[in-house]
């Protein structure tokens, strides 16, 4: 057994990788690093419930998302505007969400209580996506023969539009920011920088399909991970004397992030081969299960 020592977690060196790869691999389809599920891993299975948890999750997405946001740019499926409006409006969120976690969720209870009722709302937002079968116009089964090329065509203070495999999408900027702005305070009060929350509302709210979305959202995580770490590096000094440890577990943090690295870049790779019908299954029956453990707990 190897012990973590700035968090006390005490686990196999190699778990931490493996558990982040099998996550990632999967949930990176939908633009979604795995983070949420990964947190609800370290508090119930390593232990690790204090609030320096969130900002270790935070350096997870920090260390393994890069991978796939390259390969999908290199892939010309990143779609800028989008990614953009993305992170300008969760950005000023994660700070918000960052003194909440600290200042009124510092309890391991509460904070899993709180969890699950946001893992409850975005599995049943996936749900009902799925229920009502909002497909993509043009399933995708092979690559053969379909244009995954993302060309931008707008970006303004109206709307944001682009066109993919021969369809034009248009989404307006100002609901656009506002619910980036929402999601990047509970994101940052969660310590997932709000991509797991955001990827389902551009396909289930603004009709987006996730095969441009993923991208973007995982942009996004990215760069509000960044500014949550170092949010939370800073004000951890003047939390210090009342025995309250927030700084992240750099070395756990980045063991997770190495395989979720791996898994991420190999989810961006195989995503255009899925059917985005399947990818949400499976993010629902994850989703709902962590989040009914967690507020059935916080009764018993």
């Amino acid at each position: 057994m190897f012990e973590f020592t700035q968090s006390g977690v005490e686990t196999y060196w190699w778990l931490p990788t493996l558990v982040a790869f099998g996550i990632s691999l999967f949930t990176s389809t939908g633009g979604i690093s795995g983070a949420f599920v990964l947190l609800p891993f370290q508090v119930s299975v390593l232990g690790f419930t204090g609030p320096a948890v969130s900002p270790t999750n935070l350096l997870y997405n920090i260390v393994a998302i890069p991978s796939g946001v390259w390969r999908y740019h290199r892939e010309k499926r990143m779609v800028w505007p989008l990614a953009w409006v993305t992170i300008i409006g969760t950005l000023p969120g994660v700070f918000i969400g960052a003194i909440i976690r600290i200042k009124y969720l510092p309890d391991p209870v509460s904070f899993k209580f709180f969890a699950g009722l946001v893992l409850l709302y975005l599995g049943l937002r996936l749900l009902l996506d799925i229920i009502k079968k909002r497909k993509q116009s043009n399933p995708i089964k092979s690559s053969n023969g379909i244009n995954f090329n993302v060309i931008p065509l707008e970006f303004n203070i109206k709307r944001v539009g682009y066109e993919f495999n021969g369809r034009t999408y248009y989404a307006k900027t100002a609901p656009l920011l506002a619910l980036s702005f929402a999601v990047g305070i509970v994101g940052g009060t969660y310590g997932i920088g709000g991509g797991a929350i955001i990827s389902p509302f551009f396909v289930a709210v603004f009709g987006l399909p996730v095969h441009t979305v993923a991208g973007a959202a995982l942009l996004g995580t990215f760069i509000t991970s960044i500014a949550g770490v170092l949010f939370y590096t800073v004000i951890a000094p003047f939390y210090a004397s009342s025995g309250l440890a927030i700084t992240p577990d750099w070395l756990l943090g980045t063991m997770f992030g190495l395989g979720g690295a791996a898994g991420i870049y190999l989810g961006a790779r195989m995503q255009k081969f899925i059917n985005e019908k399947y990818i949400k299954i499976l993010l629902v029956i994850i989703i709902l299960f962590v989040a009914g453990k967690y507020i059935i707990g916080f009764f018993m």
